[in-house]
């Protein structure tokens, strides 16, 4: 994929850029290093102040940021600034509970016969960072505020098809005041990160993305023994049961599914109904649905634009031609929209089966696939045969019902009677081939810090008899 910016509303081009050089490749590396040597040491005060700054930053900026991201990736405007703001709320939240985090933890010391014993985190060093377009500005928010805080270092390897967004993180920092070469947007092909990923200079590394490309850097990281969090694909399963509110559930059914067009990992794009309540649903879900309105993304009556590529449109119809030929039935939409740019429109689908290549795969655009279950059981089984285990959603005020999914379901994340969000008050991530690892709160930042152990033991004039720490042995 080139590196380019091209409106997926229309299709054109507006802007390429040419990949970094090798030399300029081992330039920004080469700061990021230096940079480590230094940043690592700034006070806990100081990138408090930035982080603020930076907030501060995104608020002037908000809507230039948004219609940029609109652009190059076909959101609606309207959603654009709420990812703008939930960056900015979390660089305010690392800046307020960060300080906290970064406290060393206080063990008992007198159980490791110690005058003195606690965890002390520290930063890793440079980290990479490579991130999908989909939330160009959150995913790579999520890396970028919790590093910074703990004292890594950034470098940001960005989807081809965002490239502006990407520049704009690395003018942010830097605007916020934040010294020079913390954080850098490498412009570089999908086929460099390995160069990047084995230098010695970058410690660690984070994907946000597809479970190939997951399987890819984690090779690479294996095999020269480097940390990584990995969040990859979701297909997450949403379940009603009957005594949901029905009208309530199938609103934000409707949402869920259709966020950003459609193209989230935690969409929900699976649901299961009970039976008792499926007629009545499917009605409420296929009207509101069919009500969503379709069109140019910075059209403020916009609910539903763009797909982000044309190869990502192609996919979606796949999709759902395959499973009209197995035999699923679409209650609405089911086809491209014609005219210029990659629009599909909002689609429900019964009928599913496993041969049907949906069945088992996530469907990145705005297509709903129900199935209609006899009980939770039902639900649960079908939903963890899934490769995938990101999110989660069940609408129940079965309480007996509410402790069994969350206890039976297998996924990273668990939400009950409320669409599946990302707060940096809670962890983010998945299981199975979702991933591994935590994104956000103080999990998120610890992933890439060293959890040192340290112990001190009494001045050798109160010790007794000689003794020393660990003389019995490992």
């Amino acid at each position: 994929m080139a590196i380019a910016t091209i409106n997926p509303a229309t299709g054109e081009t507006l802007k390429t850029f040419e990949p970094l050089t090798d030399d300029a490749l081992e330039d920004k590396i080469a700061r990021a290093s230096t940079a480590f040597a230094s940043y690592r040491l700034t006070s806990v005060e100081d990138r408090v102040g930035w982080l603020r700054a930076a907030a501060d930053v995104l608020d002037a900026d908000t809507d230039d940021v948004a219609a940029l991201m609109t652009t190059e990736m076909g959101k609606t405007l309207s959603s654009a600034k709420a990812e703008v703001a939930k960056c900015a709320k979390a660089l305010r939240y690392y800046a307020d509970h960060g300080p906290a985090m970064l406290e060393p933890q206080q063990l008992d010391a007198d159980a490791v016969d110690a005058q003195q014993a606690y965890v002390s985190y520290q930063p890793l060093g440079v980290v990479l960072a490579i991130m999908p377009w989909n939330f160009p500005l959150w995913q790579a928010m999520r890396f970028a505020a919790p590093a910074l805080m703990a004292g890594n270092v950034g470098l940001l390897k960005h989807a081809s098809n965002v490239p502006q967004t990407a520049l704009y993180m690395e003018e942010l920092f830097r605007k916020a005041g934040f010294p020079a070469d913390v954080f850098q947007t490498l412009l570089i092909g999908s086929k460099t990160i390995e160069r990047v990923l084995r230098d010695d200079r970058v410690v660690a590394a984070t994907l946000t993305g597809s479970a190939p490309a997951g399987q890819s850097v984690a090779a690479i990281a294996g095999d020269v023994l480097k940390p990584t969090v990995l969040e990859l694909g979701g297909s997450d399963p949403f379940i009603v049961m009957p005594s949901a509110h029905l009208d309530t559930a199938a609103e934000v059914a409707t949402t869920a599914r259709n966020q950003n067009n459609g193209q989230s990992c935690i969409a929900a794009k699976r649901f299961f109904v009970h039976r008792d309540v499926a007629e009545e649903f499917t009605r409420l879900f296929a009207e509101k649905i069919g009500a969503l309105t379709v069109g140019d993304p910075m059209d403020s009556s916009t609910e539903i634009g763009p797909l982000a590529t044309e190869s990502g449109v192609d996919d979606v119809d796949d999709y759902v031609q395959d499973a009209v030929s197995k035999g699923a039935t679409v209650v609405v939409g089911g086809k491209r929209v014609d005219g210029p740019g990659w629009f599909y429109e909002p689609t429900l689908l019964t009928g599913i089966t496993p041969e049907m290549k949906l069945y088992a795969e996530e469907v990145f655009g705005p297509v709903a696939a129900l199935w209609t279950v006899d009980s939770l059981d039902e639900a649960i089984e079908i939903a963890n045969s899934h490769p995938y285990g990101l999110g989660s959603n069940l609408w129940s005020e079965d309480e007996g019902e509410r402790a069994e999914f969350v206890r039976d379901i297998q996924s990273g994340m668990a939400f009950i009677n409320g669409m599946t969000s990302s707060y940096p008050d809670l962890p983010f991530g998945g299981v199975k081939q979702s991933g591994y690892g935590r994104e956000l709160t103080e999990l998120g930042m610890r992933e890439f810090m060293n959890a040192k152990t340290v112990w001190v033991g009494a001045p050798s004039s109160e010790q007794e008899n000689g003794s020393t720490a660990g003389q019995a042995g490992e």
